[in-house]
């Protein structure tokens, strides 16, 4: 349990780095050092002890500003529950508490926002988009998982989104692992080139 708690509060300092840092590719280059360094060496890593012997680094888009923006929250949505089984992790339920348009270079697109239903809660927000099964993880990617650090800033009435720092749900790196992936209404039917890419 103590190994969770250090992941977390490494996770967690890694992000608010990044709050900090807004849009400089140099936090973002930082932000992928100490991400990799967690993947290789730490006991709370998605990856197994072959894998980790493995490891070169994970692969990503270089950053790019265009893909970082800033959108208004709408909370005027119908708040839908959605339930997954997560095998040994039980119930997992997030309820549709918003949803954020936005402009990319690549296209125009809706996205809800989801409250994990657990103790405490948290902001989830996951994504498909056109490049799954080319250059990313086919399921799809996430960019906010508050309960576990990530958080790229959001207030009341805004949230950012910098799909430079979308990233693979656990089970893209070992099979062993059961994640919730988005939802039909979060698949973008265009490609997003920002972020991590296929692991391997």
């Amino acid at each position: 349990m103590l190994d969770l708690l250090d992941y977390r509060r490494r996770v967690f300092e890694m992000y608010r780095a990044v709050r900090e840092g807004g849009s400089d590719p140099a936090v973002c280059a930082q932000f992928r050092r100490r991400r990799d360094e967690l993947f290789q060496t730490h006991r709370q890593s998605a990856l197994d002890a072959a894998q980790k012997a493995a490891f070169r680094g994970l692969s990503y888009y270089d950053y790019d500003p265009a893909y970082r923006v800033a959108a208004r929250v709408d909370t005027d949505v119908e708040p839908e529950i959605l339930t997954v089984e997560l095998d040994d992790d039980g119930h997992f339920a997030y309820r549709r508490f918003a949803q954020v348009t936005f402009d990319l270079p690549t296209g125009s697109g809706r996205l809800s926002l989801f409250w994990i239903t657990g103790y405490g809660g948290g902001v989830f927000l996951p994504f498909g988009d056109a490049t799954n099964r080319s250059t990313t993880y086919g399921a799809g990617r996430y960019l906010y998982d508050t309960i576990k650090g990530a958080d790229l800033g959001a207030a009341l009435a805004e949230i950012v989104l910098d799909f430079n720092y979308a990233y693979n749900p656990s089970c893209a790196y070992n099979p062993r692992w059961v994640c919730p992936l988005a939802p039909p209404e979060n698949r973008l039917p265009f490609p997003v080139p920002a972020g991590e890419k296929m692991y391997n």
